[in-house]
């Protein structure tokens, strides 16, 4: 697995909006952006991976928005948040599972929390 992996990627939002869903703190949409060091993807892929998430019912607060002479984007809503199907997922999938073990070992499963 590299840092850009589908899974990886999902792990690691998945697991900080459980985090900050425990901590009672609303997601920073300035976290989780792609083009960063946490998640290092373009904005086609990253879209690709949250409107899937949303579709798969593991987040909600995803809107799907037209962007002028491209395809449809993501937009985060105030409303963003980790579903129960997604802590299920997160818990419970064995290829998430091994995303996390390769997170855990760069010791990058959510920085600055």
């Amino acid at each position: 697995m590299s840092k850009d992996d589908y899974f990886v990627i999902i792990c690691r939002v998945l697991a900080y909006l459980y985090e900050c869903l425990k901590r009672g703190e609303d997601p920073s949409q300035g976290y989780l952006t792609y083009g960063t060091d946490a998640f290092p993807v373009n904005q086609k892929y990253w879209t690709y991976i949250m409107k899937n998430l949303q579709r798969s019912g593991y987040v909600d607060g995803v809107a799907i928005v037209s962007i002028a002479g491209a395809a449809k984007g993501v937009k985060l809503t105030e409303n963003l948040e980790i579903t129960p199907a997604g802590i299920e997922y997160l818990q419970n999938n064995s290829t998430i599972e091994k995303a996390k073990k390769f997170l855990e070992t760069l010791k990058e499963i959510c920085p600055g929390l």
